[in-house]
């Protein structure tokens, strides 16, 4: 026990969290098992111990530990939690609980026999509550995003700008941006933030695009094969599945082409479409109303940076926008396929279409427009560095 105590107080006093995460205050944490899922290289760990220095410092209340430990292919999570709790613990953070073999059915467990015990766990992004019955009644599940264009802002410039509501922005985007604009000028950031601000390893000293192909290689081997207990020799198809869907761009995917392709059958290749979703590679779009396992309306990448790692694609520039728009928009809100002269319906009917410059589309007043070239809007005219400050 006391190699994690040294363990844990080294990486908590060496821990330096670049921005601190909005999830920090939207979590309850007075719940007893909280599980924060993401997708690989997003921050989770760092979001662990980020929890455990502002809260409780080096006091030996609370524990972190990674499921990656040797120590646990010959010990349980439950033993190691009495000795815990027996040792005064109260806090246990479990980093990557996935790579442990029927982590819910001992999570409940430590629930039961251990009410004095506040459980915190990590998993993959594709992990489905609803799938693990053992927990679906006691946890509670957060989803830690990538950087928004705010916090990729705030960490170049050293402001503190805060987020605002999609509701405010399409009311108040005028005195919003001017806000920004006596600070700084976002455009001038806004394009490295599509090629290289989502995922928060762009701050070290490494080659940005080749980690993250790295990074996506192992999101399908871990997060999809692994988990999802996919046979090794079925990689190849995914990672061409995903390649094929990205060098088509943002369409309706034509699922028997995609089938040919790949060489596997059509209900194979509407799985792995969902896995490539759940992982956090691609988005699905829908009409309102539908869902899977119907096809959906379109595919884009999850993310721009997605799009600029994956070479040699040719894509517009209009492609890049819409999927920074439909990344920024859906957190907190549902998104559908927009009609005819709109790129997204969002919640209740709102329309917004993406345009380069202003004046380039007929200004109809029944959309929001959400302009490239722009610092600041009027109207229903808004700039589209500002729906980057939705979280």
């Amino acid at each position: 026990m006391e190699t994690f105590y040294r363990t844990h107080c080294y990486l908590v006093e060496h821990t330096n969290a670049p921005v601190r995460r909005l999830l920090m205050d939207e979590i309850n944490w007075n719940d007893r098992l909280i599980g924060i899922k993401g997708t690989r290289g997003i921050g989770k760990t760092t979001f662990l111990l980020q929890y455990a220095k502002e809260k409780f410092g080096t006091d030996r209340s609370c524990l972190y530990i990674n499921m990656n430990n040797f120590y646990f292919s010959d010990h349980t999570i439950v033993d190691f939690a009495e000795q815990f709790v027996n040792d005064g613990g109260k806090v246990l953070l479990i980093d990557q609980v996935f790579k442990y073999p029927e982590w819910s059915h001992d999570l409940r467990i430590c629930y039961e026999r251990f009410p004095q015990l506040k459980i915190v766990f990590t998993n993959s992004s594709v992990m489905q509550l609803e799938d693990f019955p053992e927990i679906n009644d006691i946890c509670k599940l957060y989803h830690i995003r990538g950087f928004s264009f705010r916090e990729f802002l705030n960490l170049k410039t050293g402001h503190s700008f805060h987020p605002y509501t999609l509701q405010e922005i399409l009311e108040n985007h005028q005195p919003i941006a001017d806000t920004v604009l006596r600070n700084t000028k976002p455009l001038d950031y806004f394009k490295d933030y599509l090629h290289h601000g989502f995922y928060p390893f762009f701050l070290e000293n490494r080659n940005y695009s080749e980690n993250l192909v790295k990074t996506m290689n192992m999101m399908i081997e871990v997060d999809i094969l692994l988990i999802k207990q996919i046979e090794l020799k079925y990689l190849t198809k995914i990672k061409k599945l995903l390649y094929l869907v990205a060098v088509d761009g943002p369409v309706a995917p034509n699922i028997s082409q995609l089938a040919k392709e790949i060489e596997t059958s059509r209900a194979t290749v509407m799985n792995y479409i969902k896995y490539l979703s759940e992982a956090r590679l691609i988005n699905m779009i829908y009409p309102n109303g539908e869902s899977f396992p119907k096809k959906p309306s379109k595919l884009l990448m999850h993310n721009t940076n997605l799009m600029y790692a994956i070479y040699p694609i040719k894509f517009e520039k209009k492609d890049v926008l819409n999927t920074f728009l439909l990344n920024a928009l859906s957190k907190g809100h549902n998104i559908y396929k927009g009609d005819r002269g709109s790129s997204f319906s969002v919640d209740e009917g709102i329309r917004l279409r993406i345009a380069m410059e202003e004046g380039e589309t007929k200004n109809n007043p029944r959309y929001y427009y959400a302009i490239r070239n722009m610092s600041v809007g009027h109207g229903n005219q808004i700039p589209l560095w500002l729906f980057g400050f939705l979280y």
